[in-house]
């Protein structure tokens, strides 16, 4: 029989799904699980979004330009200049999704073997996109003691070879919650500009920061202007995941022109999904603002409810809807399995992210685990009882 592809192999399972079985399996025993494992959100998608889905009326769904709907591109563009944001219409490509957007970024910008340098813990299918474009992800470890914040740049610089081409960070950060100030990413535009990299910002949850913090756009460094690529995403914004609408947004218009041509080999991204998307663009600030308190509260229940638990610690995110917890156990993955398959609570358990897949340094984040609060407030209660009830009883808790 014909062998797969080293590069099959070498593709990472998702940490986010990988326990999918075993919360199948519990929930076909009749237990409640809560799935803090996943961002998916239950914010309800804004309804400027659904009704354009539902009038849609077109006799045909045609493909788009590669590029995107002109339309949708002009007024994302104008959208981000009100945000401050110095975006024209040719400085977007629309892409299936931010996951896309990142890969047509690695393939445009890297050749085979070259390398990344990620701040970890970080969004664990990067790892996957660096696979795909045959890139060496670089870590360098930030630490939950620091709140993740981000590590000396001394420790960034180390890490430069001839092969590194890019920096690639998450802001606010999936899967810490982590917002990086504007003092950091000066930082960062220093070591970019004096070694000539790329750095590329994933910035699809900057509508989501909290406690009066400010998030601060990679567009607006001065000075690396043509370095710096920017991801972005309708998925949690609007509460649109199913929609894979994502974008490309550089002023470096080689990067535009060369990333364009894989747009062109995909044909173009998704009619209806952009036609939604272009939508919710309309969204009223008061639907940002009703969320960002709603995850402020689920947040505070999470976070300070895992404090309370005797030998967790989880430092309090300022951004996105995440964070990452530090568990009294031996190996989180360990635990995170056993909540599935042999605890409940009143018929109740808990689902995670074991946080060891967030991270590329071998034995890193062991006692670590990611956490969405996506969770109506009551779930997100009920689901801090359950794992306080399960490190009273769990066989590898550390007492």
């Amino acid at each position: 029989m014909p062998k797969i592809a080293q590069k099959a192999i070498d593709m990472p399972a998702s940490p986010i799904r990988k326990l999918v079985p075993y919360a199948e399996k519990a929930k076909k025993a009749g237990k409640t699980v809560y799935h803090l494992n996943i961002g998916q959100p239950d914010i309800e998608t804004p309804k400027v979004a659904l009704d354009a889905i539902r009038n849609f009326d077109h006799k045909v769904i045609e493909y788009s330009h590669s590029a995107g709907f002109e339309s949708y591109r002009t007024k994302l563009a104008e959208t981000y200049r009100l945000g401050g944001l110095p975006v024209n219409t040719e400085d977007i490509i629309i892409t299936t999704g931010g996951s896309e957007a990142l890969i047509f970024g690695f393939m445009t910008t890297c050749n085979p073997g070259d390398e990344v340098i990620i701040p970890e813990p970080f969004y664990a299918n990067y790892n996957g996109f660096a696979v795909t474009a045959g890139l060496t992800v670089i870590p360098v470890t930030s630490t939950i003691e620091s709140g993740f914040a981000l590590p000396p740049v001394s420790e960034i610089e180390a890490k430069i070879t001839s092969k590194t081409k890019a920096i690639v960070i998450c802001n606010p950060g999936n899967p810490t919650g982590y917002l990086y100030s504007k003092e950091e990413l000066e930082q960062l535009r220093d070591i970019v500009k004096k070694h000539d990299l790329f750095l590329f910002a994933d910035e699809v949850y900057r509508e989501f920061c909290y406690d009066g913090a400010q998030p601060f756009s990679v567009l607006n460094l001065e000075g690396i202007e043509n370095n710096v690529i920017m991801i972005d995403s309708v998925s949690k914004r609007y509460s649109m995941c199913g929609a894979r609408i994502g974008a490309l947004v550089s002023k470096n218009q080689e990067v535009m022109a060369a990333a364009l041509k894989f747009g062109q080999a995909r044909l173009s991204p998704p009619t209806v999904d952009q036609i939604a998307s272009e939508a919710a663009l309309n969204t009223p600030q008061s639907y940002f603002d009703d969320v960002v308190a709603e995850y402020v509260q689920r947040r505070n229940i999470m976070v300070d409810g895992l404090n309370n638990i005797p030998g967790v610690f989880c430092p309090k995110p300022s951004g996105a809807f995440y964070c990452v917890a530090k568990f009294p156990v031996d190996n989180a993955e360990k635990f995170c399995q056993w909540l599935l398959e042999d605890f409940e609570f009143e018929g109740q358990t808990v689902m995670m992210a074991p946080a060891n897949g967030f991270y590329s340094t071998p034995g890193a984040g062991m006692q670590e685990a990611r956490i969405a609060y996506v969770l109506n407030q009551d779930s997100l209660k009920k689901a801090v009882i359950c794992l306080e009830k399960a490190l009273e009883v769990y066989p590898g808790t550390i007492r």
